[in-house]
């Protein structure tokens, strides 16, 4: 099921099975083997590789029903955080906000 998910994602990036492989650094053919669910356990680290490469946080890799209903792409980010700056929002307001969404979030964790 994993391994799916990684054929998936690559092949929505544009991807080749030897682009993925090679960015993350990871042979073509662990890789291979793991989108066809033969090598279904890979370990954290391999899998944080991927994801990175595939532009998704590891849980959404993992976990795609994770998903946040939104996904905002990099140029989106980018757009935002620009107006925000453009709007007058310092970095210090803006690490402050950082702050206590992550004390928010941290809290309804518990």
């Amino acid at each position: 099921m994993l391994g799916k998910r990684v054929r998936e994602l690559r092949k929505e990036r544009g991807l080749s099975l030897s682009e993925l492989a090679e960015a993350a650094g990871v042979a073509k053919s662990y890789l291979s083997t793991m989108e066809r669910d033969i090598h279904s356990n890979p370990s954290v680290h391999l899998l944080a590789k991927i994801a990175g490469v595939l532009e998704v946080s590891l849980e959404e890799l993992v976990y795609p029903q994770a998903q946040k209903t939104d996904p905002l792409t990099k140029q989106a980010w980018y757009e935002l955080f620009s107006e925000a700056l453009d709007s007058g929002i310092s970095r210090e307001e803006l690490r402050s906000m950082i702050a206590v969404r992550k004390r928010h979030k941290s809290r309804n964790a518990e």
